[in-house]
């Protein structure tokens, strides 16, 4: 039997469950939009690089060129005098090609 070849071509819109939390509205990824094209999203911890493409595309109807994904470390917090832990996560940069934009509005 030959083996299944893994493809780098996104997954049916049909089938994905959207893996993007929300946009990642911030100084630094407004910048980033403006002159490069490249947005952040806060996205699902188990989320890999082919679902976040098919998840743009399905929402907002652009192609994403790449993705670069980057783990948020959770962080100690004091809160009222008691110790607690703000959740870890992720994001992801995507970039587009030139002359694609998100609205976000």
């Amino acid at each position: 039997m030959p083996k299944n070849k893994t493809t780098t071509e996104a997954l049916p819109v049909k089938a994905v469950k959207s893996s993007l939390i929300s946009p990642r509205l911030t100084e630094k990824s407004a910048i980033l939009s403006e002159s490069r094209g490249v947005y952040a999203f806060n996205v699902e911890r188990d989320a890999t690089k082919r679902s976040i493409i098919a998840s743009v595309k399905a929402e907002y109807k652009v192609t994403p060129e790449s993705v670069r994904m980057v783990a948020v470390p959770g962080q100690n917090v004091i809160f009222k005098g008691h110790r607690g832990k703000r959740s870890a996560g992720k994001k992801a940069y995507v970039y587009l090609k030139k002359g694609d934009k998100i609205d976000f509005a």
